[in-house]
């Protein structure tokens, strides 16, 4: 396959999926009651924008489990969530965003490879797409677990795209997301942002971000337009 020269990632929960059920939420709090022994509650945590990994711990601190012992319990913590949401993910296919298939497909006719970069731990975002009916579309991602921030995991994403002989040195990637923590991860990657009104936060609150570029939702955004 030829190297292209741009890279299209995505966000998923608000950008390309929108209310998709209870089932991620519990996977994170069945994950923390069984590593700690305490049910806790996600309600109250702005998990919006957040990494999972950031999610869990913020849980099993509610948990009575910080510092060390935390950082310890993390990595079974995401291997049950993984487990558990893989076991209970809904069938997404109503939940795809406004927009998105078609300009998945365009993008694919056009050569351009698509990846996914989100707070996602990574089994439950592949399931994610696999249950939506994306999957075909995603070559590469890095999520969750896999950097400490948002800004890191699209430097990463980059260099497995690279890696896998998807893109050319010198590449240029656009980052497709729906939240504030999207716009100021693309600005610490050093990536265009194109900012997707199908998230909880506000237009004005994402365009107050000065984003490169602000649609309401996918339908308004053409491929070609997206790569020139």
């Amino acid at each position: 396959m030829d190297r292209s020269d741009r890279l299209v990632l995505f966000d998923i929960d608000g950008t390309l999926l929108r209310r998709s059920g209870p089932a991620h939420r519990q996977a994170l709090e069945r994950a923390v009651e069984r590593v700690t022994g305490t049910a806790v509650s996600i309600d109250g945590i702005p998990v919006a924008g957040m990494l999972d990994r950031d999610i869990l711990l913020e849980m099993m601190a509610r948990a009575g489990v910080r510092g060390r012992t935390a950082e310890g319990l993390l990595e079974e913590a995401g291997r049950a969530a993984q487990n558990i949401f893989v076991r209970n993910c809904p069938d997404l296919s109503r939940k795809v965003c406004p927009g998105v298939r078609p300009l998945l497909r365009a993008l694919q006719r056009l050569g351009a490879p698509c990846g996914l970069v989100t707070g996602n731990l990574e089994r439950i975002a592949w399931t994610k797409m696999r249950r939506a009916g994306l999957r075909e579309f995603f070559s590469v991602g890095a999520f969750s677990g896999d950097g400490p921030t948002r800004g890191a995991l699209i430097r990463l994403a980059i260099e497995r795209a690279r890696g896998a002989g998807l893109i050319r040195p010198g590449a240029e990637t656009i980052y497709v997301g729906d939240h504030p923590n999207d716009v100021k991860a693309a600005r610490e990657a050093g990536v265009r942002i194109v900012a997707v009104g199908t998230g909880v936060v506000s237009g004005a609150d994402l365009l107050a971000r000065a984003p490169d570029r602000y649609v309401e939702d996918l339908r308004a955004l053409r491929a070609r337009d997206l790569l020139a």
